[in-house]
């Protein structure tokens, strides 16, 4: 595979000519903040949603189960396509595809706006999930592609804060579109919103292609699609209740079809999943450690608001208030990032950092009503701090060891398992807590079941210290700007 070539299109990124003849072109953080802002639009939409199922079942007169099929397609969307980013956005170029992938998610808001029935509805989420497929792996592509590598954690730290924020953000702001305003301005938002990161990608980004090795793997997609949209679906499912037996279908399905896939990948000169990066040490090592991490991320957000709310009696709305917490933390998080790592480096600062940002978590199973609610607070701001960094921390040390030439097949790599991970978390958790009240003879969840969820899922991400202590002392020493100071003897 040869090398990325930079292909520079009509519309220059702006650049400014200084008196002694240097160009200045933008910012990491105006790059950084361009694609966070896209990322923000994806990950608030596919959390608004699920608040204003039920107003959108009474106006298309279906039962509201059925609205399910909103969010499983757009999960199927994405199933398909992330995989593909990589190699679409190597043949057409990252500037151009992702933002196109903002036009095609704008689109598909639009027509969701617009939707006179559930059918109506479901199509056009699977045109919004082929927009958001290619922003989350080519808007990651797009600033590995276009920031230095001393200025990484910093950018991947402004880049992470939406990927947190969004799914926080989500429920109050569905609960207030739905109380005061008609459902479907919660699409009609993403509308400027999207023009906008349209109109500044084309400004500031920067066009680079690259340059396969292989014809275009079909099979592949098609195999990986089906195995990646059942495992998706299952995970999904199995936070329903009564819908075990099918979720456990779709489970197998996607297992025998990953297998399918994995033996077809040995043999295709470009597979569109390309498990070779998986040789790359400090890749395989976050993408193992992050995956584990991120199943307690990804429950977090479906067992808070619950257990506020059920277990605590506060109202959504009340509720909202106290976990957008998590989000303020993530957000104070990016400014220390970067000084953290250059003084410590990414093994030591992952190892730490993890147990704390796990322990935090833990916590939360002990949180009862007559906690006061400024020490709530506070200890979910500390959790979104902590966590934030640690994926700040895996999403930029997975890059250390991967050349220029194999970047957008890691990027599509890695955001398909962050993906499918974040889902896992959600299963993970409501298993967790639907074990907890079968074993107590609940009918309802209570306060110990919440606290027994939240152990369980920690539990799981404390095993990443196992791999998080494999990383070696340099992993990505000229990413951070660490130096490791080692003592000549007698000193």
């Amino acid at each position: 595979m040869s090398d990325q070539t930079s292909q520079a299109s009509p519309a220059r990124p702006l650049t400014i000519q200084t008196p002694d003849n240097k160009t200045i072109g933008p910012n990491f953080r105006t790059i950084a903040l361009i694609i966070a802002s896209a990322m923000f639009m994806e990950q608030l939409d596919a959390t608004v949603l699920a608040t204003a199922l039920p107003t959108m079942a009474r106006d298309f007169g279906v039962n509201p189960p059925a609205m399910s099929l909103a969010l499983t397609s757009y999960l199927l969307s994405l199933a398909i396509f992330i995989p593909a980013s990589g190699k679409i956005a190597d043949r057409f170029g990252s500037r151009t595809v992702f933002s196109a992938a903002i036009a095609v998610f704008v689109a598909g808001s639009i027509l969701c706006a617009q939707a006179p029935d559930l059918r109506f509805l479901v199509l056009a989420r699977i045109i919004q999930g082929l927009g958001g497929a290619m922003m989350m792996p080519v808007g990651r592509l797009v600033l590995m592609r276009s920031v230095a590598r001393k200025d990484l954690v910093s950018a991947m730290s402004w880049l992470l804060v939406p990927a947190l924020v969004g799914p926080i953000l989500g429920p109050p702001v569905g609960g207030l579109i739905v109380t005061y305003f008609d459902w479907r301005w919660i699409f009609y938002i993403n509308v400027p919103i999207g023009c906008i990161g349209f109109i500044l990608v084309r400004r500031f980004i920067e066009e680079v292609k690259g340059v396969s090795d292989g014809p275009f793997d079909f099979l592949g997609l098609f195999l990986s699609g089906i195995s990646l949209g059942s495992l998706l679906f299952g995970f999904e499912m199995a936070s329903r209740p009564g819908e075990g037996q099918l979720a456990g279908l779709l489970v197998i399905v996607g297992v025998i079809f990953g297998m399918g896939y994995l033996a077809h990948a040995r043999r295709h000169p470009s597979p569109i999943l390309d498990f070779s990066l998986m040789r790359v040490s400090s890749f395989s090592t976050s993408v193992i450690a992050g995956s584990l991490t991120r199943i307690t991320q990804g429950a977090q957000p479906f067992l808070l608001p619950l257990m506020l709310q059920l277990g605590f009696g506060f109202s959504a709305a009340r509720a909202g208030g106290i976990v957008v917490a998590t989000a303020l933390g993530s957000m104070m998080m990016k400014a220390v990032a970067p000084k953290i790592l250059r003084r410590f480096g990414f093994r030591a600062s992952l190892i730490v950092n993890g147990l704390i940002a796990t322990f935090g978590y833990a916590l939360c199973a002990a949180f009862r009503p007559d906690w006061p609610l400024p020490l709530i607070f506070s200890v979910l701001l500390c959790c979104g701090f902590f966590m934030s960094f640690q994926f700040t921390a895996y999403n930029t040390v997975a890059y250390d060891e991967i050349g220029r030439e194999r970047m957008s097949s890691a990027t599509s790599f890695y955001t398909t398992f962050q993906q499918l991970m974040l889902s896992l978390g959600i299963c993970v958790g409501a298993l967790a807590l639907s074990g907890s009240m079968l074993v107590r003879s609940h009918a309802t969840p209570e306060l110990g079941d919440f606290s027994a969820a939240f152990l369980v899922v920690t539990a799981i991400s404390l095993t990443a210290t196992i791999w998080n202590l494999r990383f070696s002392q340099s992993a990505g020493a000229d990413i951070s700007g660490h130096t490791k100071m080692v003592k000549a003897p007698g000193e």
